[in-house]
């Protein structure tokens, strides 16, 4: 019985090589998803406005009942590498969104690997690549591809940071791979590199406070007390990332869809309308933000870096009659002629 096990595993690793993913693992369920500490960390309000969060969590923390009517015995972790160099522009984009949204094609790829498994050796799978009520990060330490570091990311030996993770639970039994040891030590650059002090503590996240959820998943007025901190960070924030030295021996992702899009400035594209932006931001993660957000962010990045020359442009983002995005540009017009 665990020769078969073992059969598939070492098949669906070949394939998934195949398919881009560098790593990975398995773990059976029930599983350890460190339950109470996320419990708490909803009831105290540190996901922000993340209402989702709070939804499906009998399933998000008992993943064995993610296929209706039968049992999950395993899930696969699958990891692909994203790192690149930022390209030189006058703002930053989070690295895992300079190309293609990653949601829609590794998905397809994980269709191919479930597949394989339903056509060559039965069972029931459910793939995951962010979408559905599962921990990605607790389930990806288990199946051994790393550990929870003091940022909350998960931190691959020889890789480092820079990995989208994927999931599919399965009703097959699979062998499991071994939980690694937790080595980041007495390190805490992510910490002292928090702009916004968001991660309040060793493995301790408040995402209420994290840029890349003040920035992407907030829809309202960005705090006063964030928007300096910010800096020039047009979507998300890599800092906790960046100075991981686990990232030492990162290396450039292969994968041509992360290729960095072609964008112009801020206030050209302040000046876009909604037809305009999502023609240009087709299949980027970008979209997700919609106009208004995408604006009130341009505000905030002009607001800190911005210069006299981009003073037109957010004068007509005062006049174009969106409240939110008007509020942020004249905070971010009063920043620049106060430098000026």
């Amino acid at each position: 019985m665990v020769q078969p096990n073992f059969t598939i595993f070492t098949r669906l690793q070949a394939e998934s090589q195949t398919l881009g993913f560098h790593s990975m693992g398995v773990t059976a369920v029930p599983l350890e998803l460190r339950r109470d500490y996320y419990t708490q960390w909803i009831a105290d309000g540190k996901h922000g406005t993340m209402t989702w969060m709070e939804r499906n969590n009998d399933r998000r923390l008992h993943p064995d009942r993610l296929i209706p009517e039968r049992e999950a015995r395993s899930i696969i972790s699958l990891a692909l590498n994203y790192y690149q160099p930022d390209p030189t522009r006058g703002y930053r984009v989070a690295k895992y969104a300079l190309g293609d949204d990653y949601h829609n094609f590794m998905l397809r790829r994980l269709k191919r690997l479930c597949r394989i498994l339903r056509e060559e050796y039965g069972g029931e799978q459910r793939p995951y690549v962010d979408t559905g009520p599962l921990l990605e990060k607790p389930i990806a330490e288990s199946a051994g591809l790393g550990w929870q570091g003091k940022s909350t990311i998960l931190i691959e030996p020889k890789r480092g940071t820079w990995n989208f993770l994927a999931n599919i639970v399965t009703t097959l039994e699979l062998p499991t791979g071994e939980k690694q040891k937790d080595r980041c030590g007495s390190c805490t650059r992510c910490l002292d590199a928090c702009p916004t002090q968001a991660i309040t503590a060793p493995y301790q996240l408040d995402a209420s406070k994290c840029i890349s959820y003040l920035t992407i998943e907030h829809d309202g007025a960005i705090p006063l007390q964030y928007r300096e901190a910010i800096g020039d960070r047009l979507y998300g924030c890599d800092e906790c990332l960046d100075v991981c030295p686990w990232n030492k021996w990162a290396v450039p992702t292969v994968e041509p869809k992360f290729a960095p899009r072609e964008l112009p400035g801020l206030a050209e594209m302040l000046a876009w309308d909604e037809a305009t932006f999502s023609e240009r931001m087709q299949g980027s993660p970008l979209r997700r933000l919609k106009v208004h957000r995408f604006k009130r962010n341009i505000c905030v990045v002009l607001g800190n870096v911005g210069t006299a020359a981009d003073l037109p442009a957010l004068n007509a983002a005062v006049d174009a009659g969106d409240p939110m995005v008007a509020e942020h540009a004249q905070w971010a017009i009063e920043k620049i002629e106060g430098r000026v």
